[in-house]
């Protein structure tokens, strides 16, 4: 398993900055992270209640993104880091807008929760909306997991994991669009559960993007666009 140990330096309050950064992030990780927890829960049980605590958090979410800008540019221009201290600044500056678009994929699901709720009949696709959001859910936390320990082994079962998550996302998909073209008058009822097996499948996508930081931070590697197998090469090669 692979540690990034960031370096330390003679100045104590440049430690507390890159320590505040990291904690910082963190938090709104955990943040979002249980605003996707509730979002999943909200529509899978119909509940409007959940739903609006998912949508009460956009701007305590958006505040923090902000807080975390400012942390980054204040670092780059007063320390100039270099080398491990650079990319912990870049990584986390990367993957801070990767954590709130999926606080915003998480409050689009919290508002398909309220359409369903005034729906007068359930739609089709629960089952696999609950499954994709429990396989998501998952990978969001391996991947916060693995930014906290700068673990390299983690981050690739993440990249791994994201792969099967949009298998999963285009099985669903094809299922929802049969029940669909066998009777019309079930495109309406569908469409919050698309949308939602969407935000879903863009959850991951962006816990795959912050394992790829960790994976960069750790190996000064960038291993975007490139398939499981590829990267795990790669990385076996540094």
């Amino acid at each position: 398993m692979d540690k990034l140990n960031i370096n330390q330096h003679i100045s104590q309050q440049y430690n507390s900055a890159l320590d505040d950064l990291k904690t910082e992030f963190l938090a709104l990780g955990g943040i979002v992270e249980q605003q996707i927890i509730k979002a999943v829960k909200s529509i899978t049980d119909v509940d409007v209640d959940l739903a609006a605590e998912v949508m009460a958090v956009e701007k305590e979410v958006d505040k923090r993104e902000i807080v975390l800008d400012d942390l980054c540019t204040q670092i780059i221009a007063r320390r100039q880091p270099t080398a491990s201290d650079l990319r912990l600044v870049m990584a986390i500056s990367k993957a801070t807008r990767d954590l709130e678009r999926m606080g915003d994929e998480a409050n689009k699901i919290a508002k398909m929760a309220i359409a369903i709720s005034e729906s007068e009949t359930l739609p089709h696709g629960f089952s696999e909306l609950r499954n994709l959001g429990r396989q998501v859910q998952d990978e969001v936390n391996i991947t916060l997991t693995a930014f906290a320990r700068y673990d390299v082994d983690m981050a690739l079962q993440v990249v791994d994991k994201d792969e099967e998550i949009d298998r999963e996302y285009a099985t669903a998909m094809r299922e929802l669009i049969t029940y669909m073209m066998e009777d019309p008058r079930n495109i309406s009822r569908a469409m919050s559960i698309i949308w939602s097996l969407r935000s879903l499948e863009r959850i991951g996508d962006h816990a795959g993007n912050i394992s790829e930081q960790v994976i960069y931070l750790v190996k000064g590697l960038d291993i975007r666009h490139k398939t499981a197998d590829e990267v795990a090469e790669q990385v076996s090669q540094d």
